[in-house]
């Protein structure tokens, strides 16, 4: 097997697992869909991230060639790669919203 087949394999293992429902006792206030938001705050962050990381590495690049190009460009091009890196923390403040629920 593949080791991408492999990974692949084992997150939908862990995401089914956690998806099904086991009965077990709760107490008051205890929600019991929490691996279904566990898994939402994941994907939220993760898509955030690797967006912002695809994201970071065309702006890094380009951001690179510019301050080689014009060394006086140099704040700008840190405040264009703050922009990307705000998409990350966007995801961070959505996984916070959405355990928080």
């Amino acid at each position: 097997m593949r080791p991408i087949t492999l990974l692949l394999f084992a997150a939908f293992i862990i995401s089914i697992s956690g998806l099904t429902s086991v009965a077990y006792a709760q107490g008051e206030g205890v929600s019991s869909d929490s691996g279904a938001k566990l898994i939402g705050a994941g994907i939220a962050f993760g898509v955030a991230a690797g967006g912002a990381g695809v994201g970071l590495g065309y702006v890094g690049s380009a951001g690179l060639a510019v301050i080689s190009e014009n060394p006086a460009l140099q704040s700008k091009v840190f405040i264009f790669i703050g922009m990307v890196e705000s998409i990350a923390i966007y995801g961070i403040v959505m996984m916070f919203i959405i355990l928080g629920q």
